[in-house]
């Protein structure tokens, strides 16, 4: 489905923008850091708590001698009763309706802003454009989107 946004035109003039009300998913977990701008993604077919187990064991062994704190929200497949947790990785639970602590959310916002006003012959095409721009985004472009004081504040004393 196209998302709308804001374009430049001119004044008094409506810019015409393509629409598609087709409506397909696909879904990205990904885990970004605010210090060094490293970043782990996956394109997987849905969300749940055994999905949510299964990507944290592919992140466990992306660089598998690092300590991983991952910020995660109140999201429902967030749930860790009943999965296992691999042992390089801390799940840290920020408060409620507080997305600007969550590095994710912040990358998510940007890829989003990319894209707005854009149509898709098909859920591949859109697969497609979203490999390309989690690609390309550089290590200093994720730390400039998703950094954040509290983190430096909280965990350059330990690096």
């Amino acid at each position: 489905m196209t998302h709308t946004g804001k374009c430049i035109a001119a004044k008094g003039v409506q810019p015409i923008v393509n629409f598609q009300h087709k409506f397909a998913t696909t879904y990205l977990w990904g885990s970004y850091s605010p210090i060094d701008g490293d970043s782990f993604v996956s394109e997987i077919e849905g969300v749940s708590c055994k999905i949510f187990e299964l990507y944290l064991n592919e992140f466990s062994k992306h660089k598998p001698e690092e300590f991983k704190i991952l910020v995660i929200d109140n999201a429902g497949f967030h749930s860790t009763k009943n999965i296992q947790i691999p042992e390089n990785i801390y799940l840290l639970n920020i408060p409620p309706y507080c997305p600007e602590l969550n590095p994710c959310e912040q990358v998510w916002k940007y890829i989003k802003q990319r894209f707005k006003n854009q149509v898709f012959q098909d859920l591949d095409k859109l697969k497609l454009w979203l490999y390309e721009m989690v690609k390309s985004m550089s290590n200093s472009t994720i730390k400039s989107i998703c950094s954040n004081h509290h983190y430096y504040d909280a965990l350059l004393p330990l690096l």
